[in-house]
């Protein structure tokens, strides 16, 4: 009988630290779903502590990443967040202690009534898998970009990650059904055109928040545009010709951040620097040293607002000259 009572302990913590920590629901709001008190939850959720149900790991801001954050702010004009990560740690565990900070920072930065842009990528679909759920109305969520190539529409893999950010705020998405690079620039020209595709393009115009990662020929963990079947020979080429280092929802970029005669951005159905560069607050995420010189060339575009990134990726960058 004693160890049914204690089986059911745990799992009535185990519910409750669910509620709490990967929710947000309040004390009262777990109460009420366990039919139950305030201080029944409080000593709940104490438990599931001491039994290690839940491991809470506190980092306390250095000195150094302090002043990594005021070089960043101050040399490119962005709010930025420095994610501790040792040299020694792979990319897919920097991926994701970096999309762990960076998902707390989308949900802080979303509001009602806001129409929030997103661009698809490994990074993005790493946030939402630590997306919390936050309570707002009249929020839409929009892709940026499109994400068909010859082999796949790209509609199952962008649905997942947009389908997880309209959920976590009970959004309404707006899917863009279009190849992330056209053949011939004719022929985004006439679908640009057409009103079904005219009504996303008009939404992304409204766009209040833009969050976004970085694509890099040369990433770690290999970015979907430049790993893909996405890009021909002759786009491999051209890529090394125009000395491109990395792309902003498909539109491709130099170190410089400059876009001009880049042949590539012509058949691309991402949008222009200068409609990035219109949204008012733009959270770009970024967690590779691999990534420097994209992200070097994105903050001397002016493309970012705010920054998530991972700290050597952070050294890397003020390194260069």
């Amino acid at each position: 009988m004693v160890r049914g009572n204690e089986n059911l302990r745990i799992k009535d913590a185990l519910f409750a630290a669910k509620l709490y920590y990967e929710k947000n629901e309040k004390m009262a709001a777990i109460a009420r779903a366990l039919g139950t008190s305030r201080s029944t939850v409080s000593r709940l959720l104490a438990y599931a502590r001491e039994q290690g149900l839940v491991e809470i790991q506190i980092h306390a801001p250095t000195g150094d990443r302090s002043r990594l954050e005021e070089r960043l702010n101050k040399k490119f004009d962005v709010l930025a967040t420095v994610v501790p990560a040792s040299s020694r740690v792979n990319e897919l565990e920097r991926l994701d202690r970096t999309a762990r900070v960076a998902a707390k920072a989308v949900a802080a930065a979303i509001d009602s009534r806001l129409t929030v842009g997103v661009a698809w990528g490994a990074t993005l679909s790493a946030i939402t898998r630590h997306l919390p759920t936050k309570d707002v109305f009249d929020v839409n969520v929009v892709q940026m970009n499109g994400a068909a190539n010859v082999r796949t529409s790209g509609v199952s893999y962008t649905g997942s990650i947009f389908g997880k950010f309209a959920q976590a705020f009970g959004a309404s998405l707006h899917q863009f059904p279009v190849p992330a690079l056209f053949d011939d620039p004719r022929t985004k020209e006439a679908m640009w055109r057409e009103r079904s595709v005219r009504s996303v393009l008009d939404l992304q115009q409204r766009a209040g928040l833009f969050v976004f990662g970085l694509g890099s020929p040369k990433a770690g963990l290999p970015s979907h545009v430049f790993a893909d079947e996405y890009l021909d020979g002759a786009d491999r080429e051209q890529i090394k010709t125009e000395a491109i280092v990395g792309d902003c929802a498909t539109t491709f970029y130099r170190v410089d951040g400059s876009t001009d005669g880049i042949a590539l951005n012509q058949r691309s159905s991402g949008p222009s620097f200068e409609q990035i560069r219109s949204i008012p607050s733009r959270l770009c995420v970024v967690a590779s040293p691999t990534k420097r010189y994209s992200l070097l060339g994105a903050l001397r575009a002016g493309l970012i607002t705010e920054l998530v990134v991972d700290e050597q990726c952070a050294r890397a960058v003020l390194a260069e000259r």
